[in-house]
């Protein structure tokens, strides 16, 4: 058995870490993850996912603050793979010169290296999306490829669902790479195709009725967290592109109907069927407007 150490915080990297440990080719040693959070708004503190997946197992667990500490390359030892996935911190050279140091990327690199690959490419309105699985070194996501899997995103595909799909292709990429390891021949990054996403802020959230497109697709990258909303905090939890040509006034609303209003951006129209405003429960659309008096052009906000 190849001997493993994990590195890895959300979902994504629990579900590839659970494979890892259900292949009988590998034994995960250790897992490395990011220290315990406080969450919503009573601020609980909760463990990643990955700790709690490797609790269950017995398996160790180490959160360091940091991964500069002699501590740390003491207890990683002298596996034979690390394995790398949404870890959250770059891994000094210290550890990328103890074994294989492999990265499970959520893109197809050189594009989209950094930290929202995924909803970066939502919000460019990719047609196809993938995972990369690279060998690290002290750049950030700049190491060669050791393979890759991609697909055709549907154009209605949201957040949540893209990345269920790029974690399940990461979990067979994963065992596919370190099975074909010593046979793999590297290809090194081109730079200058690379593009670097930025770290998402809540106020990426915040729309305006500019361009019915550009607003659909921060609507699928932003699914759960920022969501999107307007000026004064109405989110807009199910939408619809109508089409991304007419001409229109930003935020004015063209047709009501019976579970859905049409309100037209500067380019385009989306509709709209749910919303939530500040600080209350969502609600469908109808009842929203019924109970602020709006009619047919007047705003939405």
């Amino acid at each position: 058995m190849k001997k493993v150490v994990f590195m890895g915080t959300p979902h994504y990297a629990r579900d590839i870490l659970d494979k890892l440990i259900s292949d009988n080719e590998f034994e995960v040693s250790l897992v490395i993850t990011q220290p315990d959070r406080a969450v919503g708004r009573k601020k609980v503190l909760t463990p990643p996912p990955t700790k709690e997946l490797a609790q269950s197992y017995n398996i160790k667990v180490l959160q360091p603050q940091n991964l500069r500490s002699n501590d740390i390359v003491e207890e990683i030892g002298k596996p034979d793979f690390i394995i790398v996935a949404a870890f959250g911190q770059i891994l000094p050279k210290t550890i990328l010169d103890i074994a294989p140091c492999i990265n499970l990327h959520a893109s197809i690199l050189p594009q989209y290296r950094g930290a929202s690959p995924v909803q970066q490419s939502l919000l460019n309105g990719d047609k196809y999306s993938g995972v990369t699985a690279m060998m690290m070194e002290e750049g950030l996501d700049t190491g060669d490829i050791l393979g890759f899997k991609y697909f055709k995103i549907p154009p209605t595909m949201r957040l949540q669902a893209l990345m269920s799909k790029l974690t399940i292709d990461a979990c067979e990429l994963t065992i596919d790479t370190l099975n074909r390891f010593d046979t793999i021949k590297p290809i090194p990054q081109l730079n200058i195709e690379s593009s670097l996403c930025k770290k998402i802020k809540r106020v990426d959230g915040e729309i305006e009725f500019d361009n019915a497109k550009i607003l659909y697709n921060r609507y699928r990258a932003y699914q759960g967290w920022p969501d999107i909303f307007t000026k004064d905090k109405l989110k807009l939890l199910d939408i619809e592109l109508i089409e991304n040509s007419s001409q229109n006034k930003a935020g004015k609303i063209l047709e009501i109907n019976s579970d859905n209003i049409i309100v037209g951006c500067n380019i385009g129209s989306i509709k709209i069927k749910e919303v939530q405003p500040n600080s209350k429960k969502a609600m469908d659309i109808k009842s929203y407007i019924v109970g602020r008096g709006i009619k047919v052009g007047d705003y939405i906000t």
